[in-house]
């Protein structure tokens, strides 16, 4: 797949785009099929991402023995 290189929020709301347009129920059977492949595709894609952000996200909050703590998001830093 010769793709540029792809952004996890651009992959989200192309999913987006294509839940909306199968719930829709207007496509045709083929169309519905390519549809779905992209979209799983998509999902994988950003599946992966957040995986990979996680990954970073723990890196980072690791204690110095080498161990993660979860850090639980207070709720002032949970509203903005």
């Amino acid at each position: 797949m010769a793709r540029k290189k792809e952004k996890f929020e651009e992959a989200l709301q192309k999913l987006e785009a294509i839940v909306a347009q199968m719930e829709e129920g207007d496509l045709s059977l083929e169309e519905t099929l390519k549809a779905f492949e992209e979209g799983v595709r998509l999902a994988k894609f950003c599946t992966t991402k957040l995986d990979e952000a996680e990954r970073k996200v723990e890196k980072l909050i690791r204690d110095q023995a080498g161990k993660v703590q979860p850090v639980p998001f207070s709720e002032e830093e949970d509203d903005g």
